[in-house]
């Protein structure tokens, strides 16, 4: 049996994968979110693949180990930082992933927030629509430089959409050779240096421990006071206490948010009260090409997987 525990908001309900899974074996579909372990493994038990839509489904060991069934998770994204990957492997549960799939639409939604921070798009529209006509100087991004915080097939985007615009860009990420810098036709600095150089900072690596927190105060205070932060990522990237302290404090001009910590932001988060920030709810993918394109992939690896070929494996990082 083919489960999705979490299709909400509806992304496979109604499209075309949808009678393609279908068509691969019985298929289970829950509108709704999992609330904890026993919701979760209430869903999952009887299956033997899994197609994980949202990433608020936590496949923790208990999770896995409750479900003696399970042998496939096929993640319609590119993270993983909901599963438990060492339970994974001991457990005999393959993981698979789709990358690339939103490449297009995740950057240019960094794009998007970009210069929409810098010319001050939303600030001057409240003003207009409260009866104002606020007028003041905004950022050029042209000769500006960007820094790209991982260089994976969305951070590759971004390269590419910076130069685009006529920005210098330079970009950190775990692994840099001069092959890919080649490659990539950017300059490998050091994340220190990335910070301080930068008049936009973009981050696209992945959820991971090694990158949890990796923007902190340290790093933040690095940063021009003129420059602008923008995180398509995930919320874990950067430490949000630390943001909202540089943004009420001066440390840098503006952000771009379309992820968070905690997910859906809070109503009384502090955040939201905050003018020199721009706030997404997590829809940088979420484009028709996007979303086809990874369904159809994931579906794809569950078709692989159940004909002896495997597909996309996620190995974890160390």
């Amino acid at each position: 049996m083919i489960v999705v525990p979490d299709d909400e908001p509806p992304v496979l309900a109604g499209t075309i994968e949808e009678e393609r899974i279908k068509q691969l074996g019985e298929v289970r579909v829950y509108n709704s979110r999992a609330f904890g372990d026993e919701e979760l493994i209430a869903r999952v038990v009887d299956s033997d693949t899994v197609l994980n839509i949202r990433a608020t489904s936590v496949f923790s060991r208990n999770v896995m180990r409750n479900c003696p069934r399970l042998k496939l998770i096929s993640i319609y994204g590119v993270g993983y930082d909901n599963i438990d990957m060492q339970a994974a492997s001991e457990l005999g549960i393959t993981i698979t992933n789709t990358p690339g799939y939103s490449a297009v639409a995740v950057s240019e939604m960094a794009l998007s927030l970009m210069l929409a921070v810098a010319r001050r798009i939303v600030l001057n529209d409240r003003t207009i629509r409260a009866g104002g006509w606020a007028r003041g100087y905004s950022s050029q991004l042209y000769g500006k430089t960007l820094g790209v915080i991982g260089t994976g097939s969305v951070g590759q985007r971004m390269v590419e959409l910076g130069k685009s615009i006529g920005m210098k860009v330079i970009a950190w990420t775990f692994k840099p050779t001069p092959e890919r810098a080649n490659q990539y036709g950017v300059e490998f600095v050091t994340l220190d240096e990335l910070m301080r150089k930068s008049d936009v900072v973009s981050i696209h690596v992945l959820g991971l421990p090694q990158t949890n927190n990796l923007i902190g105060k340290r790093e933040l205070m690095l940063m021009k006071p003129t420059a602008i932060l923008i995180n398509t990522a995930r919320g874990s990237i950067v430490n949000e206490q630390a943001l909202i302290e540089a943004l009420r404090n001066g440390v840098i001009a503006g952000a771009g948010l379309d992820v968070f910590a905690d997910e859906p932001l809070p109503t009384d988060h502090p955040l939201r009260s905050i003018e020199n920030v721009i706030l997404s709810p997590h829809t940088a993918s979420m484009v028709p090409e996007a979303t086809l394109a990874g369904l159809a992939m994931a579906i794809d690896n569950i078709a692989s997987f159940l004909h002896g070929h495997i597909t996309n494996v996620v190995k974890a990082r160390t």
